[in-house]
């Protein structure tokens, strides 16, 4: 087999995005490695949209970049910030281009909606609420009309690395035998490890496979103890969990209480929300609170997809609120890369949810997200393009390169993972596997969700090692790799978690409320040593 140009892990906006720039603007001959089928990424549950200063207006573009410094509360590097809504609207017209068909209004003008955290109006829709399935339709078309090699149900065990450098990866194919796909490039873009918890947004599929390799491979990561929850999950028993998205706060839904009284401007930024919802139902003893969304038009007009979500639960917006709660959405932290996407091996690149660019710091702007992997992934395969063969100490990396903290730069302190002793049995019961996974998901749900303490993250850390010395060594079994996957991601989660004896934005401390200066600063995990 010809070896790859580029090699792409994972088939959301950021991967695909990527793979098509990478085959039809700079030439080069790509793979696609996804371990569902293509069209079956986290990107394709995202409702909100996309947020872009459209208009070209430096002021407007000037405002996305403060309301996404306010919300990422100190920690964003603002270098990439700055690359995110500069570049943003170019990507959102690409997507245009290809074909993505985003709402407009009767003179045909993009229609803009806000969001909790925004300032004003500038997020893009589709479907009302179901943007992510629209970009993903039209960039899946488009991988298979352009890529040269695409495996599907293909998946991923560990990076192989020679001489220091990532040249592939080792996977299983949809038959189950071993294989190597080998490339002089290899993007992660796998997505997040939202299935670390019982109560989430994602799909099965989310299980953080690329930030574990990566640990594994010892590529520096930092900021996974910042885990974002959307506070408007519907509180159902399906899983992953329906999201009633931002926008229907934007347009005038109200938070009741179980008393029915509104407690918080539901416009703030996500952490700040989940939070107060949190914070609501243990003071009143229960496990949800009320979305008031009686006050909206046109409901089943305006968000098709979340009325056909309604309806399946029995549930009618026009005349009862909805059950809402907390769930785990969103990874804010990842594999550290430059502003480029390059990580702190040669030859391994990272964009969107897998990565930590510095956009988010620690808690994401609605809508940034689907943003973050478009202009991001763009950015691999043009530094890859223009011959970039190392990681430069921009963005993030300026933490892996040992700046110290200033205005602008964001210093690191490294931490150490936890002893582990793993299990010395060769084999594991398929039900067993099923049985370890909720066991982990309830301890992190329940001691390392939306409010923690010392205590409860010893707790989760005492029940993650418990899990994990059930795993046998060396099995292949893709179910066992997700959960071992897993405990490699939540492991590094807590001991950040632990570490991180402040509150601030997605990761919140009872036993220490406040923010400090002293934190802020990246908590980074794995990779070379610093060098300044």
């Amino acid at each position: 087999m010809v070896e790859l140009d580029l090699l792409v892990l994972g088939s959301g906006v950021a991967g695909l995005s990527a793979a098509v720039r990478a085959a039809e603007t700079a030439g080069l001959r790509v793979g696609v490695v996804t371990k569902a089928e293509l069209h079956q990424a986290t990107t394709r549950w995202a409702q909100g949209g996309v947020a872009a200063a459209l208009s070209g207006d430096p002021e407007e573009t000037d405002l996305h970049l403060s309301d996404t410094l306010a919300a990422g509360v100190g920690l964003c590097d603002i270098e990439a910030v700055r690359v995110l809504v500069d570049e943003g609207p170019g990507r959102v017209h690409d997507l245009i281009a290809l074909g993505a068909l985003f709402d407009r209004d009767a003179e045909g003008r993009l229609e803009l909606a806000r969001e909790g955290g925004h300032s004003v109006p500038r997020v893009v829709h589709a479907g009302g609420a179901a943007t992510g399935a629209e970009i993903e339709r039209a960039l899946v078309a488009e991988v298979r009309e352009r890529v040269d090699v695409i495996h599907e149900r293909c998946f991923a065990l560990d990076l192989i690395v020679e001489d220091g450098r990532c040249v592939g990866v080792h996977a299983l194919d949809a038959d189950g035998r071993r294989i190597e796909v080998r490339a002089r490039h290899t993007l992660l873009a796998t997505g997040g490890a939202g299935q670390l918890f019982a109560v989430t947004t994602n799909p099965p599929e989310a299980t953080g496979d690329g930030v574990a390799m990566a640990l594994r491979a010892g590529v520096a990561v930092a900021d996974l103890e910042f885990f974002q929850f959307h506070p408007t999950a519907l509180d159902h028993p399906s899983m992953p969990r329906p999201l009633l998205s931002e926008a229907l706060r934007g347009h005038g839904a109200l938070l009741r209480d179980a008393r029915g009284e509104r407690f918080v401007d539901e416009l703030l930024p996500r952490d700040v929300v989940s939070r107060a919802i949190t914070a609501r139902m243990l003071e009143q003893g229960v496990d949800r609170v009320w979305l008031d969304a009686t006050v909206l038009d046109h409901f089943d007009i305006r968000f098709p997809t979340i009325a056909a979500d309604l309806d399946a639960a029995g549930l009618d917006p026009a005349t009862e609120w909805l059950p809402v709660a907390p769930a785990a959405h969103h990874q804010c932290g990842g594999i550290i890369t430059d502003l480029n996407g390059a990580t702190s091996m040669p030859g391994l690149w990272a964009a969107g949810e897998t990565s930590c660019s510095g956009v988010h710091g620690a808690n994401r702007l609605a809508s940034n997200s689907l943003l973050e992997g478009m202009v991001f992934g763009a950015r691999v395969v043009e530094a890859i393009a223009a011959g970039v063969i190392a990681a430069e100490a921009t963005g993030a990396m300026r933490t892996v390169a040992g700046r110290p903290t200033s205005g602008t730069v964001i210093g690191g302190q490294r931490l150490a993972l936890p002893e582990r002793a793993r299990s010395t049995a060769t084999t594991i019961d398929q039900q067993r596997v099923v049985e370890l996974r909720h066991q982990l998901q309830r301890a992190l749900t329940t001691h390392a969700g939306v409010l923690r303490t010392a205590a409860s993250i010893r707790s989760a850390t005492d029940a993650l090692l418990a899990v994990d010395a059930e795993i046998p060594a060396g099995t292949v079994d893709p179910a066992v790799c997700e959960l071992a996957n897993l405990v490699e991601v939540g492991a590094a989660l807590l001991a950040a978690a632990a570490a991180r004896e402040e509150s601030r934005g997605a990761h919140a401390r009872t036993d220490f409320p406040g923010a400090h200066e002293a934190f802020r600063l990246r908590l980074v995990i794995g990779g070379p040593p610093a060098h300044g």
